[in-house]
């Protein structure tokens, strides 16, 4: 009964039934067999409270067949703890699995074992294929690999300890590629790793914003080219992660550019995943953080060149103020090579002149030699990108 209410709320969460045969592969994967006995919930006031299965095991049960993602460990980063790792919210997962396309027989490479749970439902649709799963947390792998062995598909999966950038070159070629963790750039072992025609799915990250998924297909050059998908928020590959911190950018002595600006910061760092979207593509390796403590202004928005931090006199970065009165003009200062905050300005003029256009109409290709391009509509389209720095935005995959 438990699985069936999942599936009832995977179906509401989607508008529709999983495509087949997800519903018979679900059906025969109970999800409570890979969750840890201790998880934690979002609590609604931005942070996370725990369920430990020992304590409250109804609370628990409900957390595990509802479609919500649940934490399982945390770490540091930059000072703040933040989630490690997690069980996805299932309707997520169902989607980057139908975008998969799998067949009974496809070879199949997942980057993120996490609980296991994505690996079995893999394991059960590819019977006649094979799957390898890569882990960068030996605790997660083990314990994977534990319950994968006491549910009985150890035999159909090859559970690898390893830096899930590296793929995994000894069971090359795969049909397919699925990540079960965002990247802001695809490793350039994925695709050589993908046949020629295969498929690499992943959720996808920038600086800026944490959503969408890249549906790619693999050329024969040794490149490839998709589409982005309006789905998935994943914590980001570990190998990728930048510690961002306002102090590691803010230098005494800094003489910033004042100004105004008519664009409020809200239209881009706010509600439209759309437009933050663009922007993330479009001002590649720029963070931004929000300042409502009200110490210098009402309202602040901060931006910094996260790969520019070590740079000689600091980082990028522009604040945008509100000063609590109209939204007319908005106070601005800038600092650095990059003029931050022109960017954001240039790159929404453009997206707002191409009719605001919502992240399905996103592609990306990838070069051989490992150069992202994005593009709206078709490559003949690329997004424009800041000039002031030769190939920035066109990211070698690393």
């Amino acid at each position: 009964m438990r699985t069936e209410s999942l599936l009832a709320e995977i179906t509401a969460a989607l508008g529709r039934s999983p495509v087949d045969p997800w519903p018979a592969v679900l059906a025969a994967t109970p999800r409570a067999d890979f969750v840890p006995d201790r998880v934690w919930v979002r609590d609604g006031d931005g942070g996370h409270r725990l369920l430990e299965r020992g304590v409250s095991a109804g609370a628990w049960l409900a957390a595990v067949y509802s479609d919500q993602p649940l934490v399982t460990g945390f770490t540091t980063l930059g000072g703040a703890r933040v989630p490690l790792s997690s069980a996805s919210a299932p309707s997520t997962v169902v989607r980057l699995l139908e975008d998969a396309g799998l067949a009974a027989d496809s070879r199949v490479l997942e980057i993120g074992t996490g609980t296991g749970f994505n690996t079995a439902l893999l394991a059960r649709r590819c019977a006649r294929g094979s799957v390898v799963t890569v882990e960068d947390v030996p605790e997660l792998s083990a314990r994977a690999a534990r319950t994968l062995r006491d549910v009985g598909l150890d035999r159909s999966v090859t559970v690898v300890a390893a830096d899930g950038t590296e793929g995994y070159a000894a069971q090359a070629p795969y049909s397919h590629v699925l990540a079960t963790c965002s990247v802001r750039a695809v490793p350039a072992a994925w695709l050589a790793q993908t046949r020629t025609g295969g498929r690499i799915v992943t959720p996808w990250d920038s600086a800026w914003v944490c959503y969408g998924a890249l549906v790619l297909d693999r050329r024969v050059d040794g490149g490839a080219e998709g589409r982005f998908a309006a789905h998935g928020s994943y914590m980001l590959i570990s190998t990728q992660r930048v510690a961002a911190d306002l102090d590691d950018v803010l230098r005494p002595g800094q003489v910033p550019v004042s100004g105004t600006s008519a664009l409020s910061p809200w239209a881009v760092a706010g509600e439209d995943l759309d437009a933050q979207f663009h922007i993330g593509l479009a001002v590649p390796g720029v963070w931004h953080s929000w300042d409502t403590s009200g110490d210098e202004v009402p309202v602040r928005l901060w931006l910094a060149d996260v790969a520019d931090a070590d740079a000689d006199g600091g980082a990028s970065w522009a604040c945008v103020d509100w000063d609590g009165q109209q939204a007319v003009a908005f106070g601005t200062r800038q600092f650095g090579e990059r003029r931050l905050w022109d960017e954001v300005e240039a790159a929404y003029g453009w997206w707002a002149a191409a009719g605001r256009p919502e992240i399905r109409r996103y592609g990306m290709t990838i070069e051989a030699d490992g150069w992202h391009v994005p593009w709206l509509d078709s490559p003949g389209t690329p997004v424009p990108l800041p000039s002031v720095r030769t190939g920035a935005g066109r990211r070698a995959h690393g």
